[in-house]
């Protein structure tokens, strides 16, 4: 089996308790850490590259964004799979967009149904038909984790992220990803949606287990992660003050 099988099976048979940890390095030297700590894959974050990279999320350029990705895959060669956030995929053509982010030597991608820093979210079916041709260039080489952006969006409604969740699964979706889900819409998506469903851990929020028991299939961190590493980083430097 290839990277690409090892991360889709990761996903596999999950107990309820126990979701899929993916911490998201956003440099090649966070991603040798959480490696050493034994993590089996690992979730670029768009919003963290951004910041290491001096940007402000949504507006890096794809090209420094595939090539941090790149980096970061070359740092941890073969030892575990990693799945990169593109953001809507960068206006794209899915051939171009597979075949750039596979040149970076990730096996997965998040992809985004709304634009990025505060964009509209996109007609479904049109979403839905990108998604599809995605899949149909990358075949299985590429594991596809469809984001679902109605909660950041303003819409509260779990009953329609649900069927934009079906919609992209129906289209060859790996995984959905209802960014920013309220826990109490989990066991809704869950309940609605065939295959894995990805949630993000927030400080103050459920435990890992505990969303992992509400429906979540895996957990990223999204910015999380560094803004905790940014934190530990002023108490040293305030130190040396």
């Amino acid at each position: 089996m290839g990277l690409a099988d090892d991360f889709r099976a990761l996903h596999r048979g999950r107990a309820p308790g126990d979701p899929l940890v993916l911490p998201g390095p956003w440099d090649a030297a966070s991603a040798g850490v959480f490696v050493d700590a034994g993590f089996p894959a690992l979730a670029t974050p768009s919003a963290g590259i951004a910041a290491s990279l001096g940007y402000a999320d949504g507006e890096v350029p794809p090209d420094e964004m595939f090539a941090a990705v790149a980096r970061i895959v070359r740092s941890v060669g073969e030892a575990v799979p990693v799945s990169a956030d593109i953001e809507d995929g960068y206006g794209l053509p899915p051939k171009e967009l597979v075949e750039r982010l596979l040149e970076t030597g990730a096996v997965g991608c998040n992809l985004e149904d709304s634009g990025s820093s505060g964009g509209a979210l996109k007609d479904p079916r049109e979403q839905a038909d990108f998604l599809a041709e995605v899949r149909s260039v990358a075949g299985p080489g590429l594991f596809l984790n469809a984001r679902v952006d109605t909660f950041i969006r303003g819409v509260a409604d779990p009953g329609l992220a649900v069927e934009r969740a079906r919609l992209y699964v129906e289209a060859g979706a790996d995984c959905v990803y209802p960014i920013m889900a309220p826990p109490e819409a989990l066991p809704v998506l869950r309940a609605g949606v065939e295959g894995p469903i990805n949630a993000v851990a927030k400080p103050g929020g459920p435990s890992l287990r505990e969303l992992g028991e509400f429906g979540a299939t895996r957990i990223t961190f999204g910015l999380g992660l560094q803004i905790r590493a940014t934190e530990a980083l002023r108490t040293i430097a305030a130190e040396l003050g």
